[in-house]
């Protein structure tokens, strides 16, 4: 099913690196517009003090209103600092790496060697689920109509992140060399370094960057009527995907990472569960260790299933203000 090997079916996978096309370069377009207009939007600068928490030392940071980042602030801290944050708590609340601040507040970092590691796991979760669907978006043939659908709430519990992806084909279960394809195409976008920009546009904007995708266009009107009307989107690299978030800083961070399995969880559909297993980069495990996770995220995660192609079941829908 790829063109990596000489199957006896169609090929459906790429084996170079691919022009970005019109949509996804149309894409970005508007999505670099409309963050330029919100910066030109800030007008007159206004400072802000960031009271920073943590290690080595408490300090008070002036910054930029609705401009700097906790990512800004951390680059006054130290390289250290830099390498190890992968999430912002502001006011004790999960915040972006790349999300400007908005006020005066405190400030801490999350590192994956944090004594609780709960809302940092869920974010690696969900960030890992986000770059499954960017994975898959590159990975597959031109001429395959892949439309991503959504993805659960994380649980870290489960064993795998997912992504429920129509194929447009009715018949796919892909061999074990087909998953170390998709497997590879997941270390090297991870390995590119993309950060993750967030962006909250309105309910137009988000309808038109996702106007060629029926079920994120399906979504979108659900999101913005829980959310003030607006919707949260991310960027990662040219990927760009909907999700309330938070998300961690860099795909840098993420490590050793497989797509374990790829079930198809719909009769009479096209619609595919594709599932992952990663690790942190700070975490090391051995390769017997690493195959008993990869063993236990081949089953079929059983996170909330679509019951029907058309109905909104993003992390979004209904928990968008959780």
């Amino acid at each position: 099913m790829f063109r990596t090997f000489n199957y006896r079916s169609q090929p459906v996978l790429k084996i170079v690196v691919r022009n970005i096309n019109v949509k996804i370069r149309r894409q970005n377009e508007l999505f670099d517009l409309e963050k330029k207009r919100q910066i030109e939007s800030v007008g007159r600068v206004e400072k802000i003090e960031v009271d920073y928490i943590g290690n080595p030392e408490q300090k008070v940071l002036t910054m930029n209103k609705d401009l700097s980042t906790p990512y800004n602030c951390a680059q006054h801290l130290g390289q250290s600092v830099i390498n190890t944050a992968a999430l912002a708590l502001v006011d004790n609340q999960p915040w972006d790496m790349h999300r400007p601040l908005k006020k005066d507040c405190q400030i801490d970092f999350l590192h994956f060697e944090s004594r609780e590691p709960y809302i940092l796991n869920k974010a690696f979760w969900r960030s890992c689920s986000f770059l499954l669907g960017a994975m898959a978006t590159i990975a597959f043939k031109d001429n395959i109509n892949l439309l991503l659908h959504s993805f659960p709430s994380p649980q870290v519990r489960s064993g795998s992140f997912v992504y429920d992806i129509d194929l447009g084909l009715e018949h796919w279960k892909p061999t074990p060399e087909e998953l170390r394809v998709l497997s590879a195409e997941f270390i090297q976008f991870c390995s590119a370094e993309h950060k993750f920009e967030r962006l909250d546009v309105g309910q137009e904007i988000a309808e038109e960057i996702f106007k060629c995708n029926k079920y994120k266009s399906a979504q979108i009107p659900d999101i913005a009527e829980q959310n003030e009307g607006k919707v949260t989107l991310y960027r990662v690299g040219h990927h760009i995907d909907i999700s309330r978030g938070p998300m961690i800083s860099n795909t840098n961070f993420v490590g050793r990472c497989s797509v374990a399995s790829v079930h198809k969880i719909l009769p009479n559909e096209t619609l595919y569960r594709f599932q992952g297993v990663a690790l942190p980069k700070t975490l090391i495990l051995n390769h017997f260790a690493y195959r008993i996770l990869e063993d236990r995220a081949k089953k079929l995660n059983q996170g909330r299933l679509p019951t029907e192609t058309t109905q909104s079941i993003d992390e979004n829908r209904r928990t968008v203000l959780a």
